[in-house]
């Protein structure tokens, strides 16, 4: 079987980013996505998902200056250890679960200074972790580099490519930033969003979903699949 997760990051970055991923969601063919708990529009957030319980809700770390984030040194091993459980903590406690994944805003459980914290948490919690999981990880359906806005990256017939050519047997993940950009959130890629929103909410990608086999799951569908496999 193909499976594929579609997961949108930044949920809790500002109202208008949530009402974008819940719509992709909706409408469209986001399953699943990735709660940040130090931003403007958190709580909105985390009232959106407990009452859509159709959606995976994971947490994006965020160790950075954006929103209500922290300042974190990646040097300090203790800091950087002591701000993920606090993230984790806000987040089980306001959603009233554990996250159905981890990953990181910018991609910074990467850094081999945090790599091993990440996976610590994930393996304690038994909780995959992006790129450390089963799941492979996509993140080409993303409309800018070099400065300059590449909508033809992010429309109809390039996600429809992407879905014949990167999605093969067993998981993908394609991350994706679908949202309205509102003034309670400041971010470089705005315009992109909204591009990316109409795609997600295209029907001839979900009618791509169909003739390709591919089946749509969320996160937490991840661990009932391998376990009916195996």
């Amino acid at each position: 079987m193909k499976y594929c997760i579609v997961n949108g990051d930044d949920f809790g970055a500002g109202r208008g980013i949530n009402r974008g991923i819940l719509e992709a969601h909706q409408r469209g063919i986001l399953t699943s996505t990735s709660l940040m708990v130090n931003m403007p529009g958190t709580m909105e957030a985390v009232r959106m998902a407990r009452a859509t319980s159709s959606l995976s809700v994971g947490i994006h770390f965020n160790l950075t200056n954006e929103g209500d984030g922290p300042v974190v040194t990646f040097d300090d091993a203790d800091a950087c250890a002591a701000e993920l459980r606090l993230q984790l903590q806000r987040f089980s406690d306001w959603m009233g679960c554990l996250p159905t994944h981890l990953d990181a805003h910018h991609n910074v459980h990467r850094d081999p200074r945090l790599r091993p914290h990440f996976l610590e948490m994930a393996r304690a919690h038994d909780v995959p972790l992006r790129e450390n999981s089963p799941v492979r990880y996509f993140s080409s359906f993303y409309g800018q580099w070099g400065g300059q806005t590449h909508f033809e990256q992010i429309d109809t017939s390039s996600l429809v490519h992407m879905l014949e050519t990167e999605v093969g047997e067993g998981f993908t993940e394609i991350s994706c930033h679908p949202g309205y950009v509102d003034a309670d959130f400041d971010s470089c890629y705005a315009v992109e969003r909204e591009a990316e929103l109409a795609t997600l909410c295209d029907p001839r990608v979900r009618q791509a979903l169909h003739d390709l086999g591919i089946q749509l799951i969320g996160y937490r569908d991840l661990g009932q699949i391998l376990k009916e496999a195996s």
